[in-house]
C-alpha cells in the first residue's frame, strides 16, 4: 500500500481488525519512509460495478459519492455515520447481488430514496429534490401529497 504522505510503497500493517459486523478490514499502516500513520479499509467486491448515466457515459461506481449524498440529505437529522454506512452497505449489496455488472444511476437513486424513506422523510424528499430536480414549491407539495402518514421510527427525530 503506497503512503499518502510520502507516495513510498514501503508501508508497514501494524493493526488488521474487522469492523462494520466483519464485512470490513480496518488496518492501521505505518510508513517506514516517513513514519507516517493510516489507515486502509478493506472490503470484499463482489463484481466491479459500472454505472450508466442517463447520457450514455459509463464511469465505475463510486460508493463514497453515494455517501456523501446521503450524508447531504441526513444532516441534522439524528443519523449517525453507522447508520449512514449501514445504508450504503446495503444499497450495495443489492447492486452486487443483482447480477449487473452495469448499473443504470437511476437505479441507484431509486434504492437511495427507498432506503431513505424507511428512514426519514426529511431525508427522503431532501434527496428525492436533488435526484429529481425539483423546480418550484409546488414539486415539493406533490411530493410530499404521496408520502406515508406515520414517520419511519427509526429516524430524524430531535
Amino acid at each position: 500500500m503506497r503512503c499518502p504522505f510520502c507516495g513510498s510503497e514501503d508501508t508497514q500493517v501494524k493493526d488488521s481488525r474487522p469492523v462494520e459486523e466483519g464485512s470490513v478490514i480496518r488496518r492501521r499502516r505505518h510508513c517506514v519512509k516517513c513514519g507516517a500513520r493510516f489507515t486502509t479499509l478493506e472490503r470484499v467486491q463482489l463484481r466491479e460495478l459500472v454505472v450508466v448515466k442517463k447520457d450514455g457515459r459509463r464511469v465505475p461506481f463510486d460508493r463514497d459519492k453515494l455517501a456523501r449524498s446521503l450524508r447531504i440529505a441526513t444532516r441534522k437529522r439524528g443519523i449517525d455515520e453507522e447508520q449512514i454506512e449501514r445504508l450504503v452497505n446495503q444499497i450495495v449489496r443489492e447492486l452486487e447481488q443483482s447480477g449487473e455488472s452495469e448499473i443504470p444511476s437511476t437505479r441507484i437513486g431509486e434504492l437511495a430514496m427507498a432506503h431513505l424513506a424507511h428512514l426519514d422523510h426529511v431525508a427522503y424528499v431532501r434527496f428525492a429534490s436533488v435526484y429529481k430536480d425539483f423546480a418550484t414549491a409546488r414539486d415539493f407539495e406533490e411530493f410530499i401529497r404521496h408520502l406515508p402518514e406515520k414517520e419511519p421510527a427509526t429516524g430524524g427525530s430531535r
